[in-house]
C-alpha cells in the first residue's frame, strides 16, 4: 500500500487535545433525542461509510433520517462500523484551508475547540447537503481512523421507519488502539505468520477482537434498534 503525505494528514487532529470520552458506550444515547422531527415526515438519507486506505475497502451502508443530529450520526457510525466510542471524533466538510468542522465541544478547552461547531446543533443534511455529497468522519485522533461519508441517495419519508438501519457492509472493523491503518495491516501480517517473533504477543493482545470482532449485520441492527428504543 502506498500513501502520500497529503493522505496521511488526518483532518482535525490539530483542533483537539485528546481527552477521556465520558460517553463510553454507543448505547448511552437514545437517537430519539437527536431528531428534530419524526422520521415519518422527514426524508431518509442513504449513506456509505468507507474506512479510508483500507484494501479491500471496509465499508457500511446505512439509512438514517436526514434530520438526525450529527451527534446521533456519530453513534450510528460507531455501531455500524464496530468501534467502541472510546475516543474523540469530528466531522469535516469542505476543502482545506477553511473546512467546516463539527464535533463535541469541551467547555474547559475553549482554545482547541474555538473553531468547532457543536455537532448537537446540526443535522445530517447540514453535513451532506445533497445526493453525492461527501464529508469526512475522523475517529481517534491518535490512530487517525478517517472515514469517507457519501450521501448516495435520498428516499421519501417512510411511516414504517423506526430506527437507523445498516443495509449492507463488508470487512471487519480493526481493533481499537492498534496504531491506525498502518498498525492494523502490520497486525494482520504478524497474525498470518505463526513464526513471526511477535506472533504470540499479538495474538494474545488481539484475542478478544479475533473472537468477537467480525462484522455481523443482523447483530449491528439489533444494537441500532436498542439505540432508538
Amino acid at each position: 500500500m502506498k500513501f502520500s503525505w497529503q493522505d496521511l494528514t488526518t483532518l482535525g487532529t490539530t483542533h483537539h487535545a485528546e481527552q477521556k470520552n465520558t460517553l463510553s458506550r454507543p448505547g448511552c444515547l437514545s437517537l430519539r433525542c437527536g431528531m428534530s422531527e419524526s422520521p415519518k415526515t422527514g426524508h431518509l438519507c442513504q449513506i456509505k461509510v468507507t474506512l479510508k486506505w483500507s484494501k479491500p475497502p471496509i465499508w457500511r451502508r446505512i439509512l438514517v433520517p436526514g434530520n438526525l443530529s450529527l451527534e446521533g450520526l456519530h453513534f450510528v457510525i460507531q455501531t455500524a462500523m464496530g468501534w467502541t466510542n472510546s475516543h474523540l471524533h469530528d466531522f469535516v466538510t469542505g476543502p482545506q484551508p477553511g473546512a467546516t468542522i463539527y464535533g463535541m465541544l469541551d467547555p474547559e478547552d475553549t482554545w482547541s475547540t474555538r473553531n468547532i461547531l457543536d455537532e448537537r446543533r446540526y443535522k445530517v443534511t447540514d453535513l451532506l447537503e445533497r445526493d453525492q455529497a461527501r464529508a469526512l468522519y475522523e475517529y481517534d485522533f491518535g490512530d487517525g481512523w478517517l472515514h469517507e461519508l457519501l450521501r448516495e441517495k435520498t428516499l421519501p419519508p417512510d411511516p414504517g421507519f423506526r430506527y437507523p438501519v445498516c443495509l449492507a457492509g463488508r470487512g471487519d472493523c480493526p481493533p481499537e488502539d492498534c496504531g491506525g491503518i498502518y498498525g492494523y495491516y502490520r497486525l494482520l501480517e504478524i497474525l498470518a505468520d505463526p513464526k513471526h517473533e511477535e506472533y504470540r504477543d499479538m495474538r494474545e493482545w488481539a484475542g478478544g477482537w479475533l473472537q468477537h470482532g467480525r462484522f455481523d449485520r443482523r447483530e449491528t441492527n439489533e444494537i441500532l434498534r436498542s439505540l432508538r428504543a
